[in-house]
């Protein structure tokens, strides 16, 4: 090669590496929505929390039973970009655990991380497996078994012991609601979260199955009042969504108000089994869940959303309109 061609091949590589570097950061700043599904890959179950000014989402990994072994989690610091954080647990953390692992809850007390997870999709009460615990000292993990066994591992007031989700109340207990099966229970966590313990009345596992629940339990409290949400439906099909309830205690009585979040049969179907956002200091709302592309038929391609979620003035919430789009950035202070 003579020297001449030699170099208008470096100065095209040079030109080439110059155009196309810029291109790139330009496409990646100009990314407006979080656009949905919010990251590649079949998720479902998410959970959505705040943690040292980031927004944080731990989903169940969609796959067939034998394969959920393990889960990823996803941070953003504007709900737009997101960074994976690969296999925050998995089933060499947590030996008892072989199948199943469903539904993260994931909350931070007295700078520790804890994950609560259902595991093993138990049938009966002969079958090891429930609703376990993990703790770690960042919220990417990883984390470790927290008590070398599940934290509830029978069937009580025909609950199935899976989709937790832990709620700490302006008091600073913290309660877990939990079940499967259409039943669902409130329970008191030990302070150190080793257990439950009995409420006042004696009772440690409270019935407050609301008229539709299946699945998928939710509770925030915003202007003095509990909000509790629940998935119907069933979770392979097109009817999979989001209901609710409010109630004046964590306890209820919750009486079935509507339904909030459903298939748009233009956009995407089985759009269910959520969690929820508030930005702090603010009434800026956002429902965090996963549905299935119209593409798709496999019951476990499904995948992570994000959109907006608003109330009207008497407090009751607006249907949420699903989208492809997304929604645009909002940082934290």
């Amino acid at each position: 090669m003579n020297r001449s061609v030699a170099s208008k091949l470096v100065l095209q590589i040079l030109l080439g590496a110059a155009l196309t570097v810029p291109t790139l950061n330009i496409f990646a700043q100009s990314k407006k929505t979080s656009g949905n599904p919010v990251v590649e890959g079949w998720y479902a179950d998410p959970e959505a929390k705040i943690f040292n000014h980031q927004y944080w989402l731990y989903p169940t990994y969609s796959a067939k039973y034998n394969e959920q072994v393990f889960m990823d989690a996803f941070s953003s610091p504007d709900l737009v970009h997101w960074t994976k954080h690969a296999r925050i647990i998995d089933t060499s953390g947590v030996k008892w655990v072989k199948r199943a692992l469903w539904a993260p809850a994931v909350t931070e007390k007295d700078g520790k991380y804890y994950i609560f997870f259902g595991a093993n999709d138990i049938q009966n009460n002969n079958e090891k497996g429930g609703i376990g615990v993990a703790v770690s000292d960042k919220p990417e993990g990883p984390f470790k078994d927290y008590l070398g066994k599940p934290l509830i591992d029978q069937i009580i007031n025909k609950a199935q012991p899976i989709d937790q989700f832990v709620f700490r109340d302006d008091n600073g207990q913290y309660y877990m609601i939990y079940g499967g099966w259409g039943q669902c229970n409130i329970v008191k966590l030990k302070n150190d979260f080793t257990g439950v313990e009995p409420f006042d009345d004696g009772v440690t596992y409270k019935k407050i199955t609301p008229e539709g629940y299946v699945e998928g339990p939710v509770m925030f409290k915003r202007q003095g009042k509990y909000y509790f949400m629940w998935s119907e439906g069933g979770w392979t099909g097109p009817d999979y969504r989001v209901a609710y309830a409010i109630g004046d205690t964590p306890f209820g009585p919750f009486k079935r108000i509507g339904t909030i979040l459903k298939q748009d049969a233009s956009i995407a179907t089985g759009a269910g089994h959520h969690s929820v956002i508030n930005v702090p200091g603010t009434d800026e709302w956002y429902i965090v869940y996963h549905r299935r592309p119209l593409t798709e038929t496999d019951a476990n391609h499904r995948v992570m959303c994000i959109d907006k979620m608003y109330f009207d003035t008497d407090g009751t919430i607006k249907p949420v309109k699903i989208t492809n789009e997304g929604v645009t950035a909002r940082k934290l202070k």
